[in-house]
């Protein structure tokens, strides 16, 4: 992530037919490939330079207030407050961008029913790894609140 606050990210993550990507993708699903003709279609939407863009400026504004948008200030501060509503965290044991161990005490942060599940052989794209384990988790989850 830190890479991408340089301002050669786009050049570098465009090279090669945005191989980048594709690496980027393998550290952070590990023992997953993604399926040819989806990579196919995520390069087809990287190319457009708008999409690029806005996916680095995600990370970007990260790291950096000033990139950050004003009127959502109000709603930046608020992000640290206990969440009043249930929720569910899904997470890849293996996810190579963000540790599972970060997930780790996550309870505390809200107020009502919360489930945090870490799932096995899945990494950062764990639904797509493990796409019947994390609709089976998402299922019942929203059955328990209908219920």
């Amino acid at each position: 992530m830190y890479f991408f606050q340089l301002p050669l990210a786009e050049m570098a993550v465009a090279h090669n037919d945005f191989e980048f990507i594709e690496q980027l993708w393998q550290e952070w699903s590990p023992g997953w490939r993604c399926p040819k003709a989806v990579m196919a279609e995520i390069k087809v939407a990287f190319r457009n330079p708008s999409v690029l863009r806005a996916a680095l400026g995600y990370y970007r504004s990260q790291f950096n207030p000033a990139l950050q948008e004003p009127d959502l200030a109000d709603i930046r501060k608020r992000l640290s407050d206990p969440i009043p509503v249930p929720a569910m965290n899904l997470h890849g044991a293996n996810d190579g961008c963000i540790g599972a161990e970060t997930v780790a005490g996550m309870e505390s942060a809200f107020l009502k029913h919360f489930e945090n599940h870490i799932i096995p052989s899945a990494g950062h794209f764990l639904h797509q790894e493990q796409p019947d384990i994390v609709n089976r988790l998402i299922i019942g989850f929203l059955n328990k609140q209908l219920s």
